[in-house]
């Protein structure tokens, strides 16, 4: 710091920005540096959960509190987040929402390929490329992950009655769990294993509808990416998979941990061509226009600048 503020103002750093904030990842570092040199604090998804004072993460739980309450801006991604964020605020125009974003162009790229790319991958894995493929993509953890490929499996088993295969890209500790839970599964499965993100453009393309339970999910990118490349989702109505996904329109959202709603819900789409490729036009289009990297730019560059004018 003293290297900093041997510095002309102008050649010191302007503000000090820090990523997802919450007990278990307290900024220690931050609201010293910004008291130091007397700069502005700004956090992007920051969590506050009350549950936690007098838990075993209290220590980083009062920090986290601390920080939010003398912050200068809070950007976030989940309005599910900001009824515990807004108490602690100074004044409210300090909690700034955006709409999650990703860069949206390479997977609208590959929707504009999509017959080619469904033929090259029906070729590389040996598929039918006249049955409908669904196809997640989902790290394998031991937790809520491990609950959600449960819940998928158990949907999935009810429809063997239906034509379908599932493209399942992902890997993870505990990848043996997943394996066993989709084991009723099994004959419809295709494991992809882990994959570069680059592959996921393609992927998603050549598949016909997404599908993720999202148990304990705060939003899930992958529902963002799949409908940027124009396929409907049937998703788990948790945590912020409502803000990415419009229920209806863009796809279905069911209880979650309801596995006969989501069955019900693939099952529509399954036997339902048309509707199938309606929602995805309109899923593609929605995530296109409210969840690109221009939207996101924007709204940060406003909230950026009008607390820059507000701290000086």
């Amino acid at each position: 710091m003293q290297h900093y503020l041997r510095r002309p103002r102008s050649r010191r750093p302007q503000l000090w920005f820090t990523y997802h904030l919450y007990h278990k990842a307290p900024d220690w570092i931050g609201p010293v540096v910004c008291k130091a040199l007397a700069i502005p604090y700004m956090v992007a998804e920051a969590s506050h959960a009350p549950k936690q004072s007098g838990g075993p993460w209290d220590r980083g739980y009062r920090a986290t509190e601390r920080t939010i309450i003398n912050a200068d801006l809070v950007i976030s991604l989940n309005e599910n987040d900001n009824g515990c964020l807004l108490p602690l605020l100074q004044n409210p125009d300090r909690l700034v929402s955006l709409k999650p974003f990703i860069d949206t162009q390479p997977f609208a790229l590959a929707a504009d390929n999509r017959a080619a790319r469904r033929q090259k991958l029906a070729a590389d894995l040996g598929l039918d490329a006249d049955v409908p493929w669904l196809v997640v993509a989902a790290m394998m953890r031991g937790d809520q992950k491990l609950k959600s490929y449960r819940v998928l499996a158990t949907a999935l088993a009810r429809l063997g009655h239906l034509p379908w295969r599932l493209l399942v890209v992902g890997d993870g500790a505990a990848r043996d769990q997943v394996g066993h839970a989709l084991a009723k599964i099994a004959d419809r499965t295709v494991w992809l294993g882990q994959r570069p993100h680059t592959d996921l453009p393609t992927i998603f393309a050549a598949a016909d509808l997404y599908v993720w339970p999202a148990i304990k999910e705060s939003f899930g990118l992958a529902f963002l990416e799949a409908q940027a490349a124009g396929l409907p989702v049937v998703g788990g109505k948790s945590g912020g998979v409502a803000g990415v996904v419009e229920h209806g329109q863009s796809g279905f959202l069911v209880a979650e941990g309801d596995s006969a709603a989501f069955a019900e819900a693939v099952a529509q789409l399954l036997t339902d061509q048309a509707k199938r490729q309606a929602m995805g036009l309109l899923a593609q289009k929605r995530t296109l226009q409210e969840h690109g990297l221009e939207g996101a730019i924007k709204g940060l560059d406003q909230a950026i600048g009008a607390m820059m004018k507000r701290v000086q």
